[in-house]
């Protein structure tokens, strides 16, 4: 039986000290807010120079801006006072290359039909230039004027700037 799941509740009661922030408002002192893929080998904050407390950090599969991405960066500006969006997507993704069409089959045969998509993509930077653009016209959004894209090379640390706006 896996004990995952046991270990880690073991460990956060042991550090609940450390783990503590009272006095730390829910509200990014940076009011940024960071969307990446979920993938384990992103450690965003030492990567972006953050702590606890300076970014609302949302991550999932790809580091795509789906709907619900959306409706997360919208509640972080509405609600709780970020300005800039920053996208973090990486080289070797899960995501590049796979196929929507055996994902879809393998949910099939499981009986599954979701609403939502894979995300798969062949074109890291057209995926980024993409994401980019929907945030940019997202209506959910009052601050869409502060949005960059980056990709992470995990094999070598390097992070580079896609789409950078004109200074």
């Amino acid at each position: 039986m896996p004990k995952n799941a046991d270990e880690m509740l073991e460990f956060a009661a042991a550090h609940a000290k450390d783990l503590a922030a009272p006095g730390l408002s829910p509200r990014p002192q940076r009011k940024v807010a960071v969307l990446s893929c979920m993938d384990t080998r992103i450690d965003l904050f030492p990567m972006l120079g953050l702590e606890r407390g300076d970014a609302h950090v949302i991550r999932n599969a790809g580091g795509l801006v789906t709907d619900d991405a959306i409706r997360s960066l919208s509640a972080s500006q509405r609600l709780l006072g970020t300005e800039e969006i920053v996208v973090v997507m990486h080289e070797g993704c899960g995501l590049s290359g796979a196929s929507e069409d055996d994902f879809r089959r393998q949910l099939a045969e499981d009986g599954v039909l979701p609403n939502w998509r894979l995300g798969a993509f062949s074109d890291l930077e057209a995926t980024l230039h993409h994401s980019l653009d929907r945030l940019r016209t997202a209506r959910e959004l009052p601050h869409r004027e502060n949005v960059r894209g980056f990709v992470f090379d995990p094999e070598d640390g390097s992070l580079r700037e896609v789409d950078a706006p004109e200074r």
